[in-house]
């Protein structure tokens, strides 16, 4: 059989978009389980926590965890969480993703992951732009915030929603490739700590109750839930599969 030409259009989809990798069968299956442990329990959370906020059945847990932060403010620890909601906000963020975005792309030369990446963070943005005016959440109490007055809606929390997107995402598509489990845990456990770090820095300075932090977790791990099945999808081939591009490879460069 004579090969057909191919266009250019596919020549640079081959070299550029394509990253496809060869892994065991199990490896595949653990991606798919991840993914929908992922979804269900992300969704299941969200929906629990969606209904006690319309329902107003978590009021008195927010309300006694909003006071307990509100006993612990002091000097050096408001300037923490204050940088800590700059870094993290809603223009530190998104510069530091097209950085990383852009950077990602010159140093491995393919567009996948990190489109992968802009792509999580942009649903992230506008599941919270949507729900916030739906779920019609007031915030707390204006004379309780630290960083200025916030008159939008409290749920979810943009910027928790944003910080776990950006590292779980970005945990997720380094450690698929690099595969070691030091570096995995290792990734897994700052992510831990950066988003656990963003919600007492939201409920701290006076601008989330806590259920809206913990549904923007449920809502992140929907979303990287359903990113690592496309990702896997899109992919991950095991033994015996035909590759469709010629930028495949048969193991992990880890970049």
């Amino acid at each position: 059989m004579v090969e057909q030409p191919t266009s250019r259009w596919t020549d640079w989809h081959r070299k550029f978009i394509v990253e496809e990798r060869y892994v065991e069968p199990r490896v595949r299956v653990r991606f798919y389980v991840l993914a929908t442990v992922l979804v269900v329990v992300g969704a299941i959370g969200f929906t629990i926590l969606l209904v006690g906020v319309l329902t107003h059945s978590v009021a008195q847990l927010d309300l006694s965890v909003e006071h307990w932060f509100h006993t612990q403010r002091s000097g050096p620890a408001t300037g923490f969480m204050i940088a800590n909601a700059i870094i993290f906000g809603p223009i530190a963020l998104p510069i530091i993703v097209l950085v990383v975005v852009v950077v990602w792309i010159i140093a491995a030369r393919h567009l996948w992951r990190p489109l992968v990446l802009a792509a999580g963070m942009t649903v992230g943005v506008i599941t919270a732009l949507t729900l916030a005016p739906l779920v019609k959440h007031p915030r707390p109490p204006i004379g309780q915030m630290l960083f200025g007055p916030d008159h939008t809606y409290s749920f979810p929390s943009g910027h928790v929603l944003g910080t776990a997107d950006f590292v779980l995402i970005l945990t997720f598509l380094l450690a698929s490739r690099i595969q070691r489990p030091w570096f995995t845990g290792s990734a897994i456990t700052v992510s831990i700590v950066i988003i656990v770090t963003q919600i007492v820095s939201r409920l701290y300075l006076g601008y989330h109750w806590l259920s809206d932090t913990l549904a923007s977790v449920a809502l992140s791990m929907i979303i990287l839930g359903v990113i690592i099945a496309i990702d896997t999808r899109k992919t991950v081939l095991i033994p015996g599969e035909p590759v469709h591009g010629a930028h495949s490879q048969a193991q992990t460069d880890g970049t």
